[in-house]
């Protein structure tokens, strides 16, 4: 007999193949894509097939946004009646699920037609609060076992109010406690993990940023009978083995569709053994749309693309870039601006904030919420904090992390885009005057730091506003932290630069270029003396 086990992941309610950047433009994902895989995979196999949805579908595209933060009812079941057109049979929570509150993340799962699993976010007591930690399905006379499972860094970076009441439990641990009960009520356990690897997969060399974060290789290592491991959260396209384990992560965005399928071989005492097994990506960049799902999400699509192109404000200037590379070498208009919104708005003046992503290219002229939510792409608010001066200078050597030197020149460095892409964890500064000199050592690259034109002490306290991921240490950021926050903004960033265009409906594109990032080797001593 043969099992199939098909997953997507990391969807982040891109139902459209669109990044919403420009207008009616066509790329090759989206759920829509995703479908027409799921369902093709479904019908073509030979034996039973499990379909699960392994996390971060509530929140990441314009189209999630409106549904939980624009249409007056702030309701997801226009969202999940899309989701409910493919025949997942399981669903498990990502850490995106919870940036809108555990109230519309329950009305998703009320809504949810697929049975959602989360053993390790437990409720005061120690319970499971999301759903059963796990299911046994029966298909063809087998009892399928399906453990679910979250990173527990969710902790690490939600708002508090989103995340109340709740305990994050390792999913190592969780794993450890659940897979031996599911061996033995079950012919085959299968682990859907939203977390991805925290080791390189060829040499077992760590390489993860966040203790935690990713636990799926200890699982794999050190947690026997586990017959197939579903993983997500990293954004990684994987399909291998690992310990004789086959494993699959499918992308983002419904790039692609994990699939692994396992040979089963039942013995005369009814015992069930994996004599073989493979795992491989369905790409979906040219599959068609599923008429089912875009059926499901024209009407909301229309009022999408409505919201999105409403002129919200004038430049006098330019604030586009072609170049993300360089817009994080030194200021642009577009980066200014969005610090001149985070100060006004919470009454301080130090900001920081990051280009979020390679897609971002500024805003255009005028302003529309398309704009907004295509370069300001997360629904953080933001959060104002008394820090030191020591903070501030340790604050700016994590983003200088962000650079290194190959070949004589400042590139990225790979730690920041291999696991996993981090550009969001640079961030620039304003309201000081400082310089990044990536020819020095890891620690020692911040030159020149000022404010209000002085040297800035290590014991001077400042006052820093940050988005709220930011302000309680996401991103390595250890210097941050909820006890120096000492005011919150209660909108999301988007809705707070629309508020500010309301209040100011023409702005100036200017830049006061108060940082850069240089290549500046110092003499060595020896030097020094001739």
């Amino acid at each position: 007999m043969k099992l199939t086990i098909l997953s997507t992941s990391d969807t982040h309610g891109y139902v459209f193949p669109t990044n919403y950047v420009k207008k009616g433009s066509t790329q090759g994902f989206g759920l829509a894509r995703a479908a027409t895989v799921v369902a093709r995979e479904q019908a073509a196999a030979d034996g039973p097939v499990v379909t699960i949805e392994n996390g971060d579908f509530l929140e990441g595209s314009p189209l999630a946004y409106y549904v939980a933060r624009v249409q007056p009812q702030h309701d997801p079941a226009p969202l999940m009646a899309i989701y409910n057109q493919i025949h997942y049979d399981c669903g498990i929570l990502g850490n995106h699920e919870f940036n809108y509150g555990q109230d519309y993340l329950q009305a998703a799962i009320r809504d949810a037609k697929r049975q959602i699993l989360c053993a390790n976010i437990l409720d005061h007591n120690g319970d499971p609060e999301y759903g059963q930690p796990y299911t046994i399905l029966e298909k063809a006379g087998l009892k399928i076992g399906i453990l679910g499972l979250t990173t527990q860094a969710v902790y690490k970076w939600e708002k508090a109010t989103n995340i109340k009441g709740l305990q994050f439990e390792s999913a190592f641990l969780a794993a450890k406690k659940y897979v031996p009960i599911l061996r033995q009520k079950a012919d085959v356990v299968i682990v859907s993990y939203h977390g991805g690897f925290e080791r390189d997969l060829a040499t077992g060399k760590p390489n993860d940023i966040h203790v935690g974060e990713n636990e799926a290789y200890h699982m794999m290592a050190e947690i026997p009978g586990i017959d197939a491991m579903i993983t997500g959260h990293q954004h990684r396209q994987i399909a291998t083995e690992l310990f004789d384990v086959p494993t699959t992560q499918p992308g983002f965005r419904g790039q692609a569709v994990g699939k692994i399928t396992l040979d089963l071989k039942r013995d005369a005492t009814g015992k069930v053994t994996v004599i073989n097994h493979d795992s491989e990506l369905i790409s979906a960049t040219k599959a068609p749309l599923d008429h089912d799902v875009i059926n499901a999400a024209a009407t909301l699509n229309t009022r999408v693309g409505r919201w999105l192109d409403q002129p919200l404000g004038h430049i006098n200037g330019d604030m586009t870039f072609t170049d993300p590379f360089a817009a994080r070498l030194r200021e642009t208009p577009y980066i200014e601006f969005i610090q001149q919104v985070q100060m006004a708005t919470m009454g301080a003046d130090i900001s920081a904030t990051a280009l979020f992503s390679d897609e971002a290219l500024g805003f255009e002229n005028p302003i529309t919420m398309r704009n907004i939510m295509t370069n300001y792409v997360y629904p953080n608010g933001l959060s104002l904090l008394n820090i030191t001066g020591a903070d501030l200078k340790g604050a700016l050597e994590v983003s200088a992390r962000y650079f290194t030197i190959l070949n004589g020149q400042i590139a990225v460095n790979p730690a920041f885009i291999h696991p996993k892409r981090r550009q969001y964890n640079y961030d620039m500064y304003e309201g000081v005057h400082y310089k990044l000199n990536i020819a020095q050592p890891v620690g020692q690259r911040v030159e020149e730091l000022t404010y209000h034109g002085q040297p800035v002490r290590a014991d001077q306290q400042l006052r820093i506003v940050l988005n709220q991921y930011r302000a309680v240490g996401g991103g390595h950021y250890s210097m941050y932290e909820a006890s120096k926050i000492v005011a919150e903004s209660q909108s999301p960033m988007s809705e707070l630069i629309a508020d500010y265009l309301q209040a100011h409906p023409t702005v100036d594109a200017t830049t006061n270029d108060n940082f850069s990032v240089v290549n500046e080797p110092h003499p060595t001593n020896d030097e020094n003396h001739t």
